[in-house]
């Protein structure tokens, strides 16, 4: 079977990618669920002041990198799907969280014994993130 040879437009993967990383910012800040992850995380604020020491920039990097992957992945989707509007690429976004992130994050309660609130936190998180990139790489030829 030969994979279909798709155009990548790579600004709209690079946008893709900064759109989800401030989504994440925001969403795990003090702002919004901030506290509510680190109560259901299990961490508190020396860990997180000692993390910040540690150096964030780093730990954000490899969160942007991973970013830019699932957005480079995501828009090879969107072009087999050839979604076109932006709710046809939310729709693309919805099914890959469905299949693939909502699906493998359920690991954490059943084997790290964490509480189901903290997968709901995240695995909606990931999937506003992926419907939004879906929608931006739909629209931007």
């Amino acid at each position: 079977m030969a994979i279909p040879n798709v155009d990548i437009n790579y600004l709209a993967v690079l946008v893709s990618a900064v759109v989800s990383i401030i989504l994440g910012s925001l969403w795990y800040s003090p702002l919004l669920f901030g506290k509510v992850w680190m109560r259901l995380a299990g961490k508190n604020a020396k860990e997180m002041n000692k993390a910040k020491k540690r150096g964030m920039g780093k730990l954000y990097l490899v969160a942007f990198i991973a970013s830019l992957v699932m957005a480079y992945v995501l828009a090879h989707f969107i072009k087999y799907l050839t979604a076109t509007s932006f709710t046809d690429g939310m729709l693309a976004g919805f099914w890959l969280w469905l299949g693939f992130i909502a699906a493998v994050q359920i690991g954490i309660v059943i084997w790290d014994n964490k509480p189901f609130k903290l997968y709901l936190l995240n695995a909606i998180y990931y999937l506003v993130s992926l419907a939004i990139m879906g929608g931006i790489l739909a629209v931007w030829k």
